[in-house]
């Protein structure tokens, strides 16, 4: 009898665990939506930045903005984005260890000089680093439950501002990039300094005439004026996709878990018939037994 009760009490826990992850996914599909309307809402005003951009480095020679001075580099800040919470597979642990080998592989030597400062967003990126003892100037913990612009913004200049006094001589920035539901890939990108940027061809009229543009002010101040907001929208468009992804690895994790969990209810279930038919078929020979001794 304990033995039914042990089981009974497994199965009821299993189905109460598979109605959990069941509406874990629907919540992660809700917010996957959501974050996947952001993405495609944000991408326009970084197209049409990037091809502003793209002109005013073809007037001018980029590389009398300070924004695209190459250095040796001597000190190096990374931006690592992780998620809040867990639950969501490999998402975390691919990103963490991708920005762990960056710093103990390919900055080994200007680690150990404590010439790396992290920069970690997402509350699971902050206690990685910090409990393994790295060098973290900058957490940003919690912010994925309202996502909001200004954080981008705040993240941005604090590198930003590093990076023209000297401070930095390289940023990069690392993210899980969004690819589909069952798909993440892992993105280091430079951040700064700013990669030149390649404008497309003049677009030409009707009459076959290619476009001049007259800016104003001068085309040195635009620049100036212009990258720091595309800075901002890089950083916000990688906070966009590293939600978006996190959504989709969890909606993925939590429907692995509720089939998993199905599947042992079911299991258990076939164990839990198969012991009281042995109960069962145990007592009617007990009784056929104390029968027959009595007739006897």
């Amino acid at each position: 009898m304990a033995q039914y009760r042990k089981i009974r009490s497994r199965i009821r826990g299993v189905q109460n665990t598979a109605k959990i992850t069941q509406a874990m996914k629907m919540v992660a599909a809700a917010k996957l939506r959501r974050a996947q309307d952001a993405i495609v809402q944000a991408r326009p005003y970084g197209e049409k930045l990037r091809e502003i951009l793209g002109h005013l480095a073809d007037a001018m020679d980029s590389a009398i903005s300070p924004f695209f001075e190459q250095r040796e580099t001597h000190r190096v800040g990374i931006i690592v984005v992780a998620a809040d919470r867990g639950l969501c597979g490999p998402f975390n642990s691919n990103v963490l260890k991708a920005a762990q080998n960056r710093v103990d592989k390919t900055y080994a030597d200007l680690n150990k000089a404590g010439a790396v400062e992290l920069i970690c967003v997402g509350k699971r990126s902050v206690e990685f680093f910090a409990k393994r003892g790295y060098n973290v100037v900058g957490k940003y913990p919690g912010i994925f439950n309202d996502l909001n612009f200004t954080v981008a913004q705040q993240i941005v200049n604090q590198v930003q501002d590093k990076f023209l006094e000297g401070h930095y001589d390289r940023v990069e920035l690392i993210y899980n990039e969004f690819r589909s539901v069952i798909r993440q890939e892992i993105a280091v990108n430079q951040f700064l300094p700013v990669e030149p940027i390649v404008g497309e061809e003049h677009e030409k009229t009707g009459a076959g005439y290619n476009i001049e543009y007259i800016f104003e002010p001068s085309s040195v101040e635009l620049l100036n004026a212009l990258i720091p907001k595309n800075l901002n929208t890089q950083m916000w468009n990688a906070l966009l996709e590293s939600n978006a992804a996190e959504q989709g690895a969890r909606m993925t994790a939590m429907d692995n878990a509720t089939r998993n969990a199905r599947d042992l209810a079911r299991d258990l279930k076939l164990e839990y018939n198969k012991a009281r038919q042995d109960a069962i078929t145990t007592e009617i020979l007990e009784i056929v037994s104390g029968a027959n001794a009595l007739n006897g």
